[in-house]
């Protein structure tokens, strides 16, 4: 990057990157979660999966909202020189930062299941909804300014790491039309007419 240029990433892209391989870890976890009755036996599994999903996805969906509400309140714009990260690039590398990790999760889900079936996997599925409701929080935000919020890559570490972690220190901001991805992460939309 030449003449002081960062590489930024969306905020809201890095949020939601997680969010589809853990939902449907999840849900493929849960499904396989059921075949075995496990010590509780399935019914006690599902209903207790069903509150861990639901109290997994609020968790996830509120944790940190003071902190990116405080880091997008006094955005500056972003420069000529700033390096936009397209959306492929940003949710590829925070996959493949997090992939072991993915894993692990998705294998503690299957192996919860011979204790209480199914609710390991409704977990992780809670965590995805959690992350998509609160990249569609941010795209909520990002309409009502009138601008998106971008990281420094820098900042978000070698794996791609917490767009709202401890390193981030502020976030750049620019027009509603700029990058390849929507308000709140998702691909945009090639508009007719």
């Amino acid at each position: 990057m030449s003449r002081g240029g960062q590489g930024l990433a969306r905020v809201a892209v890095v949020v939601r990157a997680g969010a589809a391989p853990l939902w449907w870890a999840g849900v493929f976890a849960a499904g396989v979660g059921v075949l075995p009755s496990g010590i509780t036996g399935r019914r006690i599994g599902v209903m207790a999966g069903a509150a861990l999903f639901l109290v997994a996805a609020a968790w996830v969906a509120l944790r940190g909202r003071r902190r990116y509400t405080a880091l997008g309140g006094g955005t500056a714009r972003a420069g000529k020189h700033d390096l936009l990260q397209d959306r492929a690039v940003t949710v590829r590398t925070w996959r493949r930062g997090h992939r072991w990790w993915l894993l692990l999760a998705f294998a503690a889900a299957l192996g919860s299941s011979f204790a209480v079936p199914a609710a390991g996997g409704m977990l992780l599925a809670g965590c995805g909804t959690g992350l998509w409701l609160k990249a569609g929080w941010l795209g909520r935000r990002e309409r009502a300014g009138d601008a998106l919020l971008w990281v420094r890559v820098d900042w978000l570490g070698r794996y791609g790491g917490r767009p709202a972690g401890k390193a981030v220190r502020a976030y750049r901001s620019t027009g509603i039309a700029a990058g390849d991805a929507a308000p709140g992460g998702a691909r945009r939309t090639a508009s007719v007419g």
